[in-house]
């Protein structure tokens, strides 16, 4: 059995890869008589060495080599959004635990007595941030509220009425807690920064992850019967006539594949408001709308409401002693806060970021880098034509019958509505994938700019009068940066993203706490576990070092 590849070509023709044809095939072919074997898409004027298994198989294999080329062509975008969403996400969680060790530093080196006791509270305020960020069913109003419901008993047994009292007693006094408002509009503003900050996030967030459900949806992509006839024609039929290396003409790509890209093209307008959105969230998310700033800053807002009922001691007593009564009290014997920075995970670590490592930065260097891809859908057919299947200007190249000089045939537009006079592809009805994404995409739009953090959608009604937090404040606001006095720093503004301690040990940050030499409350009038003298004063050193601290 000689194969036909072993024939000599004539004209234009180069080898006809193929399956072997017999003698009598070939003698045919020889002589110059049409070879058709039961052709359905590869008919030509020329004799075929074709068969219709070949292309049956070869039809299976231009849909392949399309999704090929489309994954190919996506990979950029998809690595793009798939590594920034893994990076914020893991941005957050090191934020998260970083405030949350800031907390816990706060309890123990300033009320040490309360720090064991407010440790399970603090970890599971945490938890729930974090939950709540990365898309859980949780409400941020209840676990604000219920962290400061269990301050309250711990604020009033060690700080205003010192002593023991019994579960039910401190279980009164957390009830009592939303009544009497221990301390003051505190948590009103905790709630109102967790909101402005945390939705946006975790709405930033939920977009990132649909950016890539679009993509891998469209990486995918099911041809129609119409669109695969059409991309073996453009492919493969060639072959069928021994033109192995022809590539298709420009117009005569353009119509095929804006054809089988019709649907997908009708994503375009949603994606390029979808990427504009993400960047208007991402320029809104700043000040007391940054969750960094938030986040490391709640410590500060703790440690004002502990002030605030410090000050407010006596009417506070007064108070619990009329809701719940006067209690029967025992000498406190609370364990006081220990800390073996060799054991824990919190060892003194001091670094100083640079303004280019911040979280919003990377917003910006992400987005900036989105942006180019706004236009991805509507063009895409044009790109893999140019890029990837198409011949180059002014080469020979094949028409879907024959190799010529140029396509004649009119070219079509993008998008389904100008696929009605396409003369390669006939579009039909809708994608019902597609249209799923595409609401899917307009429902996160909504999101994203519904949940713009602007002060008419975001600002909690937080209430009037000269209480703690004006008093702490005077007349800087939290999104200039300026800290409450009750944590000892008086109109100081100490950039948290310059500087991030991430995994300090709990009883070398005292010096941070009273830079000033200011009041803050000791209640026990002893320490945590002892800090050499030599990592203390490495410690404010380094502290003094730091950029815009002063």
């Amino acid at each position: 059995m000689q194969r036909l590849k072993d024939v000599p070509a004539t004209g234009d023709q180069t080898e006809c890869m193929g399956e072997p044809l017999d003698m009598d095939e070939i003698f045919q072919r020889l002589k110059g008589k049409e070879y058709r074997p039961d052709l359905q898409v590869c008919i030509a004027k020329n004799p075929a060495c074709c068969t219709r298994k070949m292309e049956e198989s070869y039809q299976i294999t231009a849909r392949q080599d399309m999704q090929q080329v489309l994954q190919t062509s996506s990979s950029t975008l998809k690595l793009l959004i798939s590594r920034n969403t893994a990076a914020f996400q893991e941005t957050l969680e090191t934020l998260i635990r970083q405030a949350e060790n800031y907390t816990s530093i706060l309890f123990c080196n300033t009320y040490r007595n309360m720090a064991l006791e407010a440790a399970a509270s603090v970890q599971e305020f945490f938890t729930d941030v974090g939950l709540y960020l990365f898309g859980a069913d949780v409400n941020p109003e209840e676990f604000v509220n219920r962290f400061f419901d269990s301050l309250f008993p711990l604020v009033y047994n060690h700080i205003i009425n010192p002593g023991d009292s019994s579960l039910e007693y401190s279980e009164c006094i957390r009830m009592a807690r939303r009544d009497i408002s221990p301390f003051g509009n505190i948590p009103k503003r905790v709630l109102g920064q967790m909101g402005r900050s945390l939705l946006p996030s975790r709405t930033f967030l939920q977009a990132l992850n649909l950016g890539i459900e679009v993509i891998n949806t469209t990486d995918h992509l099911h041809f129609s019967k119409e669109c695969s006839r059409a991309l073996l024609r453009m492919q493969y039929c060639p072959h069928c006539q021994g033109l192995t290396l022809s590539k298709p003409c420009m117009g005569y790509c353009l119509n095929v594949v804006r054809g089988c890209l019709a649907h997908m093209a009708e994503l375009n307008p949603h994606w390029h408001m979808y990427i504009l959105s993400l960047e208007e969230l991402s320029d809104a998310m700043h000040g007391t709308y940054d969750i960094e700033h938030v986040l490391l800053n709640f410590h500060l807002l703790v440690n004002d409401a502990v002030v605030q009922a410090h000050l407010d001691g006596q009417k506070l007593l007064e108070q619990v002693n009329k809701i719940c009564g006067r209690p029967i009290r025992t000498p406190t014997q609370s364990p006081r806060c220990s800390f073996d920075g060799s054991k824990e995970k919190h060892g003194m670590k001091i670094f100083i970021r640079n303004g280019e490592e911040t979280l919003a930065n990377r917003r910006k260097e992400f987005i900036n880098s989105l942006r180019l891809y706004r236009t991805f859908y509507g063009g895409l057919a044009d790109q893999l034509c140019a890029n990837e299947l198409a011949a180059g200007d002014g080469l020979p190249c094949w028409n879907g019958e024959d190799i010529v000089k140029s396509y004649t045939q009119r070219v079509v537009g993008n998008g389904i509505k100008a696929q009605s006079g396409n003369p390669e592809v006939k579009v039909k009805g809708t994608d019902p994938v597609i249209n799923q994404i595409i609401d899917k995409l307009k429902h996160v739009i909504q999101l994203l700019q519904g949940r713009s953090p602007k002060p008419s959608k975001w600002e909690l009604h937080m209430g009037s009068g000269g209480d703690m937090a004006e008093l702490v404040s005077g007349g800087c606001d939290d999104e200039d940066g300026c800290r409450g006095s009750g944590s000892g720093e008086v109109k100081r503004t100490l950039k948290v993203t310059d500087w991030m301690p991430d995994e300090m040990n709990l009883s070398d940050v005292k010096q941070i706490h009273q830079t000033d030499g200011s009041s803050t409350l000791d209640t026990t009038g002893a320490g945590c576990t002892a800090t050499t003298e030599t990592m203390a004063l490495a410690l404010m050193g380094a502290v003094m070092l730091l950029p815009g601290l002063w």
